[in-house]
């Protein structure tokens, strides 16, 4: 009875307690609930702009509620004569570019990775310090001596230069990622393959790198989103509109004499919906893999 009496006792101070408890967590609630909101509503407002008439959308105030609806926006870009005018070709050609970039870079920085964290040798802590330093070069800073390099190369308007240049400038920080998922396997299953006979490289494929598929992921995703949305050497080395990326050709949209709003946020909706369902697909692996070197088994 004094076990069945002190139970009920506590259930009901809990219950006592639950609405305290939920009263303290209503501050947090609200905070998140404003931060969902400031960051959605940039994509909700190209949604309203494109699904009702462009008039509305220029009003002033501009409603913030949709009065007509139209899909008039979406048929023009996808449906214009010119089929280097269209967004489909656009993001088909920053889906090529993004995937040529994202397994240059799975296949370097797994290398580049292995050898910062396997054995040690002189000058590895140098080397890594000069790798990750090189994250702090500007973009900007070198595009004309590379489109220079590259024009005299023969070597423009191509989307493998493009994934190359892309490649060149998101490999250090993935290298860095992956370091540290691989630092945290342990010794002893490294020595272990090696006693059975694997060689390195062997003992690196078939088993680090199963190990390590989580930190895959994510430097897969952060090498896919660099080249997705990389503007700056994509509108110097790609002349050809047959070969514009996405943000290339939306920019190539907007002109001193006529921009097309609704057609510019039609193209700008399809461009931030596709990063956003991919990264909605993959992001319990790249929560897992940035993680992974925070604490080291």
């Amino acid at each position: 009875m004094s076990t069945m009496h002190n139970t009920l006792a506590h259930t009901e101070k809990r219950g006592l307690a639950s609405p305290h408890h939920w009263t303290r967590r209503i501050p947090l609630y609200v905070l998140v609930i404003l931060f969902c909101i400031v960051t959605a509503f940039p994509l909700y407002w190209m949604l309203v702009s494109v699904v009702q008439p462009i008039s509305m959308s220029l009003q002033y105030p501009p409603p913030l509620f949709p009065q007509a609806f139209t899909l008039q926006p979406f048929v023009e870009i996808f449906t214009g004569q010119d089929t280097a005018q269209r967004i489909d070709v656009w993001i088909l050609n920053s889906a090529v570019l993004a995937s040529i970039t994202t397994l240059i870079c799975l296949f370097l920085s797994v290398l580049g990775a292995f050898a910062l964290s396997g054995r040690r040798w002189r000058g590895q802590a140098g080397f890594g310090f000069i790798l990750l330093m090189t994250q702090m070069l500007p973009e900007a800073l070198i595009v004309i001596p590379l489109y220079a390099t590259i024009d005299r190369l023969h070597m423009k308007d191509s989307l493998l230069t493009l994934a190359l240049v892309d490649t060149a400038f998101v490999l250090p920080i993935c290298i860095w990622i992956l370091k540290n998922v691989f630092d945290t396997i342990p010794n002893e299953i490294r020595d272990a393959a090696l006693v059975d006979g694997c060689t390195r490289m062997r003992m690196l494929w078939r088993i680090m790198l199963p190990i390590a598929a989580p930190g895959l992921v994510a430097v897969g995703v952060v090498a896919f989103f660099h080249a997705w949305n990389e503007y700056i050497f994509a509108a110097s080395l790609i002349t050809d509109r047959k070969l514009y990326t996405a943000s290339v050709g939306l920019g190539s949209m907007i002109s001193m004499i006529d921009t097309p709003i609704d057609k510019l946020m039609a193209g700008g909706l399809l461009f931030s919906i596709f990063p956003i369902i991919f990264y909605l697909l993959v992001q319990r692996y790249i929560v897992a893999g940035l993680s992974a070197g925070a604490v080291k088994g």
